[in-house]
C-alpha cells in the first residue's frame, strides 16, 4: 500500500510532517492549498479514517499509525479553535 507524507503549516506558523498509509489522503487534501481550520479538520478526519479502513480491508486490522496521526492533528486543531479565522495550509505531499 503506497504511503503518503504531507506537510502542514498551522495557524501559528509551525510546520508538521504527517503520515497516511494510503494515497486516499490526496482525494481530501491538496498541496499548496489553504483550508479554514474546521474544513481542514473534517477533511483530515475523513482521509485518515478512510486510509485506516483500507488497511483494515487488506490486513484485517485498522492502521494504528493513521489513527495516531489523526489524534495528533486533532490535538493541534483544538489549540487553534478559539482563534479568529484560523487557517491550515497543506504545503506538500509526497509518496
Amino acid at each position: 500500500m503506497p504511503e503518503v507524507w504531507f506537510t502542514l503549516k498551522w495557524p501559528d506558523g509551525s510546520r508538521e510532517r504527517c503520515y497516511s498509509p494510503s494515497t486516499i489522503v490526496t482525494q481530501h487534501l491538496s498541496a499548496n492549498t489553504t483550508y479554514p481550520l474546521s474544513d481542514f479538520s473534517l477533511r483530515a478526519t475523513t482521509a485518515l479514517q478512510s486510509a485506516s479502513n483500507r488497511v483494515a480491508q487488506i490486513y484485517g486490522h485498522p492502521c494504528s499509525r493513521a489513527m495516531g496521526q489523526l489524534e495528533r492533528i486533532n490535538h493541534q486543531v483544538a489549540k487553534f479553535e478559539q482563534d479568529s479565522d484560523p487557517m491550515v495550509t497543506c504545503l506538500s505531499m509526497s509518496s
